[in-house]
């Protein structure tokens, strides 16, 4: 199927307008009473800083809690029914809540839906948080492949969210929107990616008037059957994976075990697009080498520069 057969199979199932153009700096907080689309972490899966990480760019944060940063992780918010949903479900998933409920508190909004993109440790393992030893939640909608859903199902600890009812089990397909309300749907795409249990998707999040990809994990943008650059011209924002700045991040490391699209490969990539294109791009997933966690450093000023954006916690836009 071609990418504009499943962007209009999308639009269909969730009778959206077509997106228009990026947002200015001006127009990224939404109004009250509008769905909208919150960011609620931007590192990658083990956080900033990270477990065993004490060298200089780490202790900035060990020693100044505003420096810290949350697993990447967004949320929709849709006060017209009521409800709210997550991508990604996160290690820091009790602080993400608490986020969410000072935005859209539990008395006025449901969870009406988790959306997990893959198996690896920051975008599922904050399920855990439902289950009997903490929140003791029930039939909490979480949304998975079919690989994920047999991964959930058939070991523990996770299976126990299922056999207790904490979690239902929710069957995506990909290219195959799901309807959420007459507001929302979303699209799961298959990505490649370091698949050892379950599958990868981006999602495609169609709102009322804007649709956004959150995409923070594939192997590399030349090993995908769909072109970025044509998938940038069919959405508002994207959210894409940016865990590495440049290939000489970890030194010591074979960074061919843990590919990822250096962020210095989608300047290249993304070079001739047109300013209107860039700047629907908005990078997250920074390991905690990367200096785009650095507020003001010269990596962000240049991603700025280029025509881009570097995701921030407590992004607000609108959909």
């Amino acid at each position: 199927m071609s990418l504009r057969a499943i962007l209009l199979l999308s639009a269909l199932a969730a009778s959206c307008a077509t997106p228009t153009a990026a947002p200015t700096a001006a127009s990224t907080i939404a109004s009250p009473s509008e769905v909208y689309l919150q960011v609620l972490g931007v590192a990658q899966d083990a956080g900033y800083p990270q477990s065993g990480c004490y060298k200089e760019h780490c202790q900035r944060a060990w020693h100044n809690l505003a420096k810290r940063r949350a697993v990447s992780c967004l949320a929709v918010v849709d006060p017209e029914h009521s409800s709210k949903f997550l991508f990604d479900a996160t290690p820091d998933m009790p602080e993400q809540l608490q986020m969410l409920q000072q935005l859209a508190p539990d008395a006025d909004f449901d969870l009406d839906g988790v959306f997990l993109t893959h198996g690896h440790i920051g975008h599922y393992t904050g399920i855990m948080f439902f289950g009997r030893e903490a929140q003791g939640s029930q039939a909490v909608p979480v949304h998975v492949m079919p690989r994920m859903s047999r991964f959930l199902a058939e070991n523990g600890p996770w299976s126990q969210l299922v056999a207790l009812g904490n979690i239902q089990l929710l069957a995506l397909a990909d290219q195959r929107a799901t309807t959420l309300n007459s507001n929302l749907s979303v699209t799961p795409l298959l990505v490649p990616h370091r698949d050892e249990f379950t599958e990868t998707v981006g999602f495609l999040i169609r709102g009322p008037q804007k649709t956004a990809l959150y995409l923070p994990d594939i192997d590399k943008w030349d090993r995908w059957r769909i072109d970025i650059r044509d998938l940038l011209e069919d959405v508002d924002y994207a959210f894409l994976d940016a865990t590495f700045f440049a290939a000489d991040e970890l030194p010591g490391r074979n960074m061919s075990e843990i590919p990822h699209p250096y962020v210095e490969e989608s300047f290249a990539l993304f070079a001739d697009l047109p300013a209107a294109l860039k700047a629907k791009v908005w990078f997250i997933h920074f390991n905690h080498t990367n200096p785009l966690l650095i507020e003001g450093s010269a990596a962000q000023k240049l991603v700025e520069q280029k025509g881009f954006h570097v995701a921030r916690q407590g992004l607000r836009l609108p959909m």
